[in-house]
């Protein structure tokens, strides 16, 4: 389960960073050239769209990397990721598939039963 988690979180972030790269061009492109944003749209909160583009995706392979040694931590660094994704860009086209592999890769790694190791998770 642990290996499963572990490759959603890191395909989830892989698709993420295309995703990324639109959202952190597009509020670049509209910053330059304002007509564009005019006859196409702009974001509401342009700094959370370039923040979520590069966290969002790091925070989706970081946590699939982690997942088989530290899957507790793993599984919330993908569902911080899947909020991220949510919360900057909604649940569309261009985000189902960063949203559902981090989602579930996020769960898959918290379900994973045992505990990481004896001692404390802190």
């Amino acid at each position: 389960m642990r290996s499963a988690a572990g490759l959603l979180g890191i395909i989830g972030g892989l698709i993420g960073i295309i995703v990324g790269f639109f959202g952190y061009g597009w509020v670049e492109a509209t910053e330059r050239v304002p007509e564009l944003g005019e006859a196409l749209g702009v974001f509401e909160n342009p700094g959370f769209i370039q923040f979520a583009s590069f966290i969002a995706p790091l925070l989706a392979i970081a946590g699939g990397a982690m997942a088989r040694t530290r899957a507790l931590w793993g599984g919330v660094l993908m569902l911080l990721s899947c909020g991220a994704f949510y919360g900057a860009f909604g649940f569309n086209l261009g985000t189902m598939f960063p949203i559902g592999f981090a989602g579930l890769g996020g769960l898959l790694a918290i379900a994973a039963g045992k505990p990481d190791e004896e001692k404390a998770h802190f």
